[in-house]
């Protein structure tokens, strides 16, 4: 799914016109990305949450000279990490059954 997509379908599924959804989903996208430039993290129940993460710096090989060290410099990322819902929701799991009725014991007689 792109992103015309996903707007065309908060449109059909909340019921509003496709520029306001266009208008949520460019405001998610900005408040996240300020959110995480900031060093802050994103949780949203049930789905998830988005952080940014640094990345320590490394010795590399350059891939157009291969016999060539390079140092790779530390660089911050954003980072998501899936929550329960969005794990059970992707395995198949649902709502966990009602428990079973106790074994009732043999009436005396």
């Amino acid at each position: 799914m792109n992103k015309a997509e996903l707007i065309t379908q908060i449109a059909d599924k909340v019921g509003v016109t496709k520029k306001q959804a266009e208008d949520m989903v460019e405001s998610f996208v900005v408040i996240v990305t300020d959110t995480l430039r900031q060093g802050g993290e994103v949780n949203i129940a049930g789905f998830g949450a988005f952080m940014s993460k640094q990345r320590k710096g490394r010795t590399g090989v350059n891939p157009q000279n291969p016999t060539e060290k390079i140092q790779i410099p530390s660089v911050v990322v954003p980072k998501f990490k899936a929550g329960k819902g969005l794990k059970d929701a992707l395995k198949g799991h649902r709502a966990p059954a009602a428990p079973a009725p106790a074994p009732q014991e043999p009436a005396v007689m």
